[in-house]
């Protein structure tokens, strides 16, 4: 019932894909308002950001946008306070980073209204 998935093998394979397809790849580009189009409503144009190594700025536009940047984890405190706090298998550098994305310009966010209750 459990498949160990190991990270370090599929991402470079992705990042060889991505390479071939595309003209251009960017790296460690933090991606921090969505442009919208102001011919189109209720569109997204684009997306500015920033090299978090050298501080270069970054305007993209694009006919679509995905944002597969997650919600969040770790905004409660987990009913295990001793030994296992923090042992979850919620990952930890999933900061709602999409939300603070998606919610000032009104985007429909799928699939990220549920919440996890395990018994």
């Amino acid at each position: 019932w459990q498949i160990m998935i190991h990270g370090e093998s599929y991402k470079p394979i992705i990042a060889e894909a991505a390479r071939k397809a595309a003209t251009e790849v960017y790296n460690r580009i933090m991606v921090t308002h969505l442009l919208m189009d102001k011919n189109r409503p209720n569109t997204v144009a684009g997306a500015v950001g920033f090299n978090v190594r050298d501080g270069t700025f970054y305007v993209f536009r694009a006919r679509a946008v995905i944002i597969g940047a997650g919600g969040a984890s770790h905004i409660y405190r987990p009913r295990a306070v001793g030994e296992g706090m923090g042992r979850t298998w919620y990952a930890p550098w999933s900061s709602a980073s999409a939300y603070g994305l998606m919610l000032p310009v009104g985007t429909k966010m799928i699939q990220m209204e549920n919440k996890i209750v395990l018994t």
